[in-house]
């Protein structure tokens, strides 16, 4: 007589993979994390220049910010996501972790590292003088690595703050898998320091350097794209002033390199009111064609009183991206709530 065993073979098989997978999620079970979530809702009147479109001037977003954060194996991990305008998708993510004395080490999707932190650290009352201006809002403003796709390292020696960034291939964020994008490895740092730090109270300053691939060797490409700054700002009373300065030298033949040179003054006239006022050059050095320089000034003011803000600001710019003749300005008034 035969015996059929087929089906108590498959329930033994069955019972191992369960106890297979259960012993795998074991391994990798959760642990007690703190969570947070925090967001701002923000109403907005805008009007762009004569020569464009403002259509409807009335916009708003909505702003969610969710950090979780627990002690594996005796490190703190820590995640931070920022989702932009009702779950439209993600704007940013961090994933770090806190090594203590020997610092953080993080993989940023465009919260911001290295070089990036200070493209531009002149004191505003609100938004900056590039804000909502048309293609100019990159002009002079360094970051080699970038903050999207690139690996962080942050730690502080001696009260001067070291942040580093440093990519393999494009910059182009990416979910699970290799980035599609084109581009070449990049990496930069910045240095900051202030008060006792610097021996001059309401002091703060930094520089910072990078290089970037700019495509691989060929007659139209000889050296990397450098990217450097350095700023100060410097706070007495109610008054902040800040200057700053930066390059970025294209490594491509017959390229189009950059100076930056900028200045901002913002005022608390109290503890709820702010006004600022700025102004940035972008020299475009043109190799075969006559200097450009792009000017751009702004005015902003904000009003805070408790978790509702109301901030407007005027941007202009001439010489836009180095076109001689191009031109822009942007008129914003924006109220926020923050929850």
């Amino acid at each position: 007589m035969k015996t059929i065993t087929k089906g108590k073979n498959m329930n033994n098989f069955k019972k191992v993979g369960l106890t297979a997978l259960a012993g795998s999620l074991a391994a990798v079970s959760a642990h007690a994390a703190e969570m947070t979530v925090s967001g701002a809702t923000m109403l907005t009147y805008t009007s762009e220049d004569s020569s464009e479109v403002t259509g409807n001037p009335f916009g708003m977003k909505t702003n969610l910010g969710f950090t979780a954060s627990g002690e594996v194996n005796g490190y703190t991990v820590s995640y931070m996501q920022t989702s932009m305008d009702q779950f439209a998708g993600m704007s940013s993510a961090r994933l770090s972790v806190d090594m203590g004395d020997m610092g953080t080490i993080a993989f940023d999707q465009g919260s911001g590292s290295g070089l990036a932190t200070i493209d531009d650290k002149t004191p505003t009352a609100a938004e900056e003088i590039w804000d909502g201006l048309a293609d100019s809002s990159t002009s002079g403003r360094v970051g080699a690595a970038g903050s999207s796709g690139v690996f962080n390292y942050v730690n502080t020696f001696s009260g001067v703050t070291f942040n580093g960034a440093a990519r393999t291939g494009s910059g182009t964020k990416n979910s699970d898998g290799s980035s599609s994008g084109a581009g070449g490895n990049a990496w930069d740092f910045a240095l900051t320091a202030s008060g006792d730090t610097m021996g001059v109270e309401g002091l703060t300053a930094g520089l910072g350097y990078g290089q970037a691939e700019n495509g691989s060797a060929t007659l139209t490409s000889d050296n990397d794209d450098q990217h450097m700054t350095v700023f100060a700002n410097y706070s007495m009373g109610m008054v902040t002033a800040g200057v700053q300065m930066s390059g970025i030298n294209k490594g491509a033949k017959a390229s189009t390199d950059q100076e930056f040179t900028a200045w901002g003054v913002a005022l608390n006239v109290n503890e709820n009111l702010s006004v600022s006022y700025g102004e940035s050059e972008v020299d475009f050095l043109k190799p075969s064609a006559k200097h450009v320089t792009e000017s751009k000034e702004g005015f902003a003011v904000a009003y805070t009183m408790g978790s509702m803000k109301i901030a407007g600001n005027r941007n202009e710019v001439s010489g836009e991206a180095g076109v001689t003749g191009a031109s822009d300005s942007m008129t914003e008034i924006a109220l926020s709530f923050a929850f």
